[in-house]
């Protein structure tokens, strides 16, 4: 096919569609015509994409279908077939695809913490540091306190808030690499301090009692998403042979998926922190409430979550017309 002949014979309806598409309010007559122009576009790109894939052409017709088609079909209603979908593959499915990210990131924060607290533990002058610093009273009531001081329903808000707020922010500054880092740095010391000040004044079982049932998952969720921000770290640095604003853009959709999983998980850990934490369970129901919810969520991505990815799942959009099209690359 002679694709520049093919294009001079089609372009003047692809100028219309996109004036059609631009324009705000529509008569009647527009509308069928936008659909009738859609359905030709689509075709044309059909055509180009098997006979004669030049990538700058395909690209611009791809955007040009996909804007042409939210605007003829309107956004999909939200269902319950939908949210099913979401909960029993795309979550799971993108949760298990970032494995090899954030894993790694809990595995590492988990040995660091306890190096910390180790070497903490037989500094003395590091002891009398936490000591001066947090003081005695943190450690006979303060911190036990601090689980019980608010109403519950009021401090699970508050919790959710501020974990999804470090989370997100994890993620959405992840590009950047440091910001990452920093949130992770903050975070992994600020609770090996606690552990260490409150192992060293003999309140172990204090602190397992009172961090265990909730800080399993919440914690969890902390290197999931800065796991995720590291990932579209690297996509930038490295998009392979994808460009970086299309690169982003793909991981991005997985990445804002998971991240919106991530809040309803954050609020689990919110509530379990503001009811079952200051509970006057035993400290091993209490523990095991939050031992379940974090084996529960392990289950739900390397069971579920390997299931939904090798029937294909990856937590990108289901639907592959949602995505657009793709430019064609070598190989």
């Amino acid at each position: 096919m002679d694709l520049d002949a093919y294009l001079d014979a089609h372009r003047a309806e692809w100028n219309r569609l996109d004036d059609l598409v631009r324009t705000r309010n529509l008569t009647g007559a527009e509308s069928d015509e936008l659909l009738d122009l859609y359905q030709r576009a689509a075709t044309h790109l059909s055509v180009i994409r098997s006979t004669s894939p030049d990538a700058q052409t395909v690209e611009y017709l791809s955007t040009l279908v996909a804007r042409a088609r939210f605007r003829a079909t309107g956004s999909r209603p939200l269902s319950w077939a939908v949210v099913a979908t979401y909960l029993t593959r795309t979550l799971p499915a993108g949760l298990y695809r970032l494995r090899w990210w954030w894993v790694p990131i809990l595995i590492g924060s988990v040995v660091a913490m306890t190096v910390v607290v180790v070497w903490s533990l037989n500094h003395p002058n590091t002891m009398t540091w936490l000591n001066n610093r947090y003081g005695q009273k943190y450690v006979d009531s303060s911190f036990a306190d601090y689980y019980s001081s608010h109403q519950a329903q009021y401090f699970a808000f508050n919790v959710w808030t501020n974990n999804f707020r470090l989370a997100l922010l994890a993620i959405a500054f992840g590009v950047f690499f440091f910001p990452v880092v920093w949130v992770l740095y903050e975070n992994v010391l600020s609770v090996a301090q606690i552990a260490a000040l409150m192992i060293g004044n003999g309140k172990a079982d204090v602190f397992f009692g009172l961090i265990l049932p909730h800080g399993m998952l919440e914690l969890t969720c902390l290197f999931v998403a800065s796991g995720m921000g590291l990932k579209l770290f690297w996509t930038w640095v490295a998009p392979g042979h994808r460009s970086r604003g299309r690169a982003l853009a793909e991981e991005g959709r997985t990445v804002i998926s998971v991240g919106i999983g991530l809040v309803g998980l954050l609020l689990i850990c919110g509530v379990i922190e503001a009811f079952v934490t200051p509970s006057p369970l035993p400290t091993f129901a209490r523990v095991g409430i939050g031992l379940a919810a974090w084996l529960g969520f392990l289950a739900y991505v390397f069971v579920l979550g390997r299931k939904a990815f090798l029937d294909g799942a990856t937590g990108d959009l289901e639907d592959q017309s949602d995505r657009g099209t793709e430019a064609p690359v070598a190989a």
